[in-house]
């Protein structure tokens, strides 16, 4: 291609999609520059960065969709480069547990719907092994799944990043550099940040959080909104550790994206609790009162936010009292682990969740991926994205190699 254009091609987002994705390009186009540029000082600040570090088995997710097959090949395919490169992880497993009779048959459905995804190992177990695998849990009734694991998925995504740059010398992964805006012109893109401007023949949007801001910054109106929720996690203190194992999850509620509050050890030690989800009011916003006018407005204004909320109103008002609750946090907890005290949990951190919400008020299941003229865009990569990353990388890589005609 043309070194004019500085860039064959610039990836807008340097979380572990938008890392993936220009791995993948230049893996299998090593002859192509590649610029990443990330408005943070550093790759994975958010999402990537800000997740429970859990790698998904592909337990949940409707059979055939894109999430169940990325997230299959994703999984293998990350734990192979864990090997290779030495990125710490563990296979720890996971009990997905039934508490209340009413729990059973959404437990039967996630674990048929497992089975159709052709998950290894699973296995519905009952109180007794339930207490063999986490004696601190109270169950009628679970769920093992053996492939499900942790990893720091930052790590990843610097390892990624590394790659990227090695992998051509004329590659760059751009810190601090935030997209303002694109120009387009016959033969090439000119892509405004705040430290300048680069030139690229194609874009590929990997922007989480911002991805659908920076679609219309291309005049791409997608059929969507990214909604934001934060997710508040405590952690054990270092006596309560030992009463859980690995990772511990409620059976979710099939009406709702997301899999409730459970425990999950983490890879550099310690135990984690959450997280909720509650709408935050701003798109980065990881304080319980953290508060943007802009990012409220822009959420506000949009017809589906109002749908879903009606739609959500008893679960989300449930949502918020537990994000500043300190006691029925623990209270939700307590259906897992009863022995937990209060004196058990603390403050941890917290994480924001980019959801697409269509005008109709439908929160987005599966992944979009859609092209644009010279520009690919990235729209829906909820979880298990950071799991799926690689082959959600392939994905990206396949549409620019036909469209761009790499």
């Amino acid at each position: 291609m043309n070194e004019s254009f500085g860039f064959d091609i610039a990836v807008v987002g340097g979380g572990i999609v938008g890392l993936a994705s220009a791995y993948k390009i230049t893996l299998a186009h090593p002859d192509i520059s590649i610029a990443v540029l990330e408005k943070e000082d550093r790759v994975a600040a958010h999402q990537t960065g800000r997740n429970s570090g859990v790698i998904h088995s592909g337990l949940y997710y409707q059979p055939g969709s894109n999430k169940a097959k990325t997230c299959a090949e994703g999984r293998k395919e990350l734990l192979t480069f864990a090997k290779r490169h030495r990125i710490p992880y563990d296979i720890c497993g996971k009990v997905v547990v039934a508490t209340h009779e009413r729990e059973r048959a959404n437990l039967e459905k996630i674990l048929q719907n497992g089975l159709e995804n052709e998950i290894e190992g699973l296995e519905e177990i009952g109180p007794d092994r339930i207490k063999e695998i986490e004696p601190a849990c109270e169950g009628i009734a679970a769920i093992w799944v053996p492939s499900t694991g942790i990893i720091d998925f930052a790590k990843v995504a610097e390892k990624l990043a590394d790659l990227v740059e090695k992998k051509n010398k004329g590659n760059r992964v751009l810190t601090s550099h935030k997209v303002t805006g694109f120009d387009r012109h016959d033969f090439y893109t000119e892509v405004r940040t705040d430290q300048g401007s680069i030139d690229a023949k194609y874009v590929v949007n990997c922007a989480g959080l911002q991805c659908d801001r920076v679609a219309r910054l291309d005049n791409v109106e997608p059929d969507m909104r990214i909604v934001p929720f934060r997710g508040d996690y405590y952690e054990l203190t270092e006596e309560a550790r030992g009463k859980v194992k690995g990772l511990i999850y409620p059976v979710p509620d099939p009406a709702l994206p997301f899999l409730g509050v459970h425990f999950t050890r983490m890879i550099a030690g310690g135990v984690e609790c959450g997280p909720n989800a509650v709408f935050s009011f701003k798109r980065e916003g990881y304080g319980k009162t953290d508060f943007s006018l802009s990012d409220t407005l822009d959420a506000l204004s949009y017809p589906g936010l109002w749908r879903m909320f009606l739609k959500y109103w008893k679960s989300g008002l449930g949502e918020y009292a537990r994000a500043f609750s300190r006691k029925l946090f623990l209270r939700q907890l307590q259906r897992l682990v009863p022995s937990l005290a209060d004196s058990d949990i603390k403050p941890c951190r917290a994480g924001v969740r980019a959801q697409a919400l269509e005008r109709n008020g439908k929160l987005i299941d599966d992944f979009r991926i859609e092209r644009q003229a010279n520009s690919i865009h990235v729209l829906n990569a909820p979880s298990p994205a950071a799991t799926a990353s690689l082959a959600i990388g392939d994905y990206v890589n396949k549409m620019a190699t036909k469209y761009f005609k790499l």
